[in-house]
């Protein structure tokens, strides 16, 4: 059985075509540059490509596009998008309407598009990207929406809820959502797996750490706290994004530049993080050299990410009265031993210790990283979110 996962954003159009039967990749790519050009990159399991530019006015031409180069061509894995039994998508932002995956429906995807403005950046280019996928696809394919927020609906009124007056709660909806959820809730049942226990005797800090990054604790397999909030720019210190600032510091430095709202949320979301503090780069593959290299602002970077880090896993532990397991997972997460290193220093405390030697010649795979002392494991755990959306997209189906 084949599902087609397609993660969409305002320009951009990500896809994996995975065999279900032994969850295989049979090809992957992105359509990109939509609206402002055109440009498709395919690759097949056995190494075929598709690299050219194109024209994608809108995200229609780049369905037709990627139905083109599935189904045609050199680097063709299917005849026809008959074959295709489902298609998953990725939606950034549920809010409370959505706490699961379901059908796609005329009236979902205008749920979805409602939802824009708590998510402006990624509601709107998914519902602009379902209605693209409907006019292509043959019509008795299944689409199912997973939400990046369903995974955090467990949280409590005291965790999600800000000091603000209640009515705008009720009235605009402001609380914390927290996003990766998929990506938490896939690696925090790998681990169980890995550990060989149950999840629901588990209390796991789970890092998803990236150009964007979060830090959630999971209590029995549910989520009770997480650190990005009304929108992905709260908590750690990111890519490009600031995290979390003191409000008045926030209107403070808008006075000063002279800035509107929507320049202030550019700044904060576009020109901080990373790239601000250091002035480097907004990678931390660069940040890492240029810290070798004695450039102090990129070494303050990197001790401000970890020390955010190990305080979220303090204050987790405290809010789910245990600690059993910390996993690193995401593009930093699973290849960045420095940061790993950074993180576990000095946390002996909480019973975590590493093997520094195991954990400096691993990169990018399923490892257990503490020693046999340490009281709380440590874990590698890489993800896959393309993965847990085929398989809920083929439960839902399945049913």
């Amino acid at each position: 059985m084949l599902v087609l996962v397609v993660n969409a954003g305002s320009s951009s159009l990500k896809y994996q075509l995975l065999n279900m039967d032994d969850e295989s990749v049979l090809a992957k790519g992105n359509c990109d540059r939509i609206g402002i050009g055109g440009h498709v990159s395919h690759k097949t399991a056995d190494g075929r490509t598709v690299d050219e530019d194109c024209s994608f006015p809108t995200h229609t031409e780049a369905f037709q596009k990627l139905v083109e180069v599935l189904t045609t061509g050199d680097a063709a894995v299917i005849k026809s998008m008959d074959e295709i039994s489902a298609v998953g998508h990725r939606i950034v932002q549920g809010a409370e309407v959505f706490d699961r995956p379901c059908l796609v429906t005329p009236e979902i995807i205008d749920q979805i598009d409602e939802l824009r403005e708590l998510a402006p950046v990624h509601n709107h280019a998914h519902a602009l990207a379902l209605r693209a996928c409907s006019a292509v696809i043959p019509a008795t394919t299944p689409q199912v929406v997973v939400f990046d927020t369903a995974f955090h609906q467990t949280m409590p009124p005291k965790a999600y809820m800000f000091g603000l007056p209640y009515e705008d709660y009720e009235t605009y909806h402001v609380r914390k959502y927290g996003f990766h959820g998929t990506s938490h809730r896939f690696v925090s049942a790998a681990l169980a797996e890995a550990m060989g226990k149950d999840i629901k005797d588990l209390k796991i800090v789970s890092c998803h750490l990236g150009n964007g990054s979060s830090i959630t604790a999971v209590d029995g397999g549910k989520c009770v706290d997480t650190s990005m909030g009304f929108t992905p720019l709260d908590g750690l210190l990111m890519g490009t994004r600031c995290g979390a600032v003191d409000p008045s510091a926030v209107t403070y430095v808008a006075d000063k530049h002279g800035f509107t709202p929507d320049e202030m949320s550019q700044y904060m979301n576009k020109k901080s993080g990373f790239l601000g503090v250091s002035g480097v780069s907004s990678d931390n593959r660069d940040l890492t050299a240029a810290a070798a290299e004695g450039n102090d602002r990129a070494k303050l970077a990197g001790e401000m990410l970890a020390y955010e880090i190990q305080k979220y896993i303090g204050s987790y532990a405290a809010a789910m009265n245990g600690l059993d397991a910390v996993l690193f997972t995401g593009g930093i997460g699973e290849n960045s031993w420095e940061v790993r290193e950074a993180v576990c220093k000095n946390m002996s405390f909480f019973g975590i210790e590493i093997d520094e030697a195991l954990n400096r010649s691993t990169r990018g795979e399923l490892m257990k990283l503490s020693t046999a002392d340490s009281k709380v494991e440590v874990w590698i755990v890489p993800t896959n979110e393309e993965l847990l959306i085929a398989r809920d997209t083929l439960a839902l189906i399945s049913k």
